[in-house]
């Protein structure tokens, strides 16, 4: 079977429907074997496909896993995107982010899960590394896009620059997801909601003279 056929040999599939169906089965796999366990053959297999058609899509094991979270982040962002378009009322803005992100972060533990065991590996291993880098970099760059978004559009003027407030707002969603996989109970879907809408309310205060009420500026 060519790689990137279907198990009936009539029919060839889009490159990017072959993309999405091995992306499906490997986030399931890997969650459910973790990394070091999951296998080629089996996500390839359980996606209709052969081996080759993983290494001609994602290149490798790593690539995949490191497409896998990429693809996650990516829904995240354009959900957020599409979740603030139609208002320009920034606590409504804030806490409709807040709110979409924490149910995300609580009802994704699998996702979560493979996001630690990627860092973890590239705390050690450089080809994992070298994947991982450029994939949180983009992460970064869409979350300043969208706080410099809400800033034109709300009269916010955020309290750092927008690099800044990008890597603070990247950071505490990895360690809430993080607090949330070791201690579910108390770091919960309200929890998550609260921290986040603390935190985007101080990086995003309203510039003097705006007649939201609730308003500071920054120093």
């Amino acid at each position: 079977m060519n790689a990137e056929h279907e198990t009936s040999p009539n029919r060839r599939l889009p490159r990017e429907e072959v993309r999405r169906r091995l992306l499906a089965e490997a986030a399931r796999v890997f969650a459910e074997r973790g990394y070091a366990d999951a296998r080629i053959e089996d996500i390839a297999a359980g996606a209709g496909f052969t081996k080759g058609a993983v290494y001609s899509n994602f290149g490798g094991k790593q690539e995949l896993f490191g497409a896998i979270l990429g693809d996650s982040a990516e829904t995240e962002l354009a959900a957020v995107r599409e979740e603030i378009r139609d208002t320009d009322d920034l606590p409504t803005l804030i806490g409709r982010v807040a709110s979409l992100v924490a149910r995300r972060i609580v009802e994704d533990d699998g996702r979560g899960h493979l996001g630690l065991e990627f860092a973890a590996r590239a705390a050690r291993d450089e080809p994992t590394r070298e994947i991982l880098t450029p994939m949180r970099r983009a992460q970064r760059e869409g979350a300043a896009r969208s706080i410099a978004e809400v800033a034109g559009r709300t009269g916010a003027r955020p309290a750092v620059d927008l690099d800044q407030a990008a890597l603070i707002l990247h950071c505490l969603t990895n360690g809430l997801v993080n607090e949330h996989i070791a201690d579910p109970e108390e770091i919960d879907a309200e929890t998550v909601e609260r921290a986040l809408t603390t935190v985007l309310t101080c990086l995003l205060p309203l510039a003097s003279g705006n007649d939201q009420s609730g308003s500071r500026s920054p120093t």
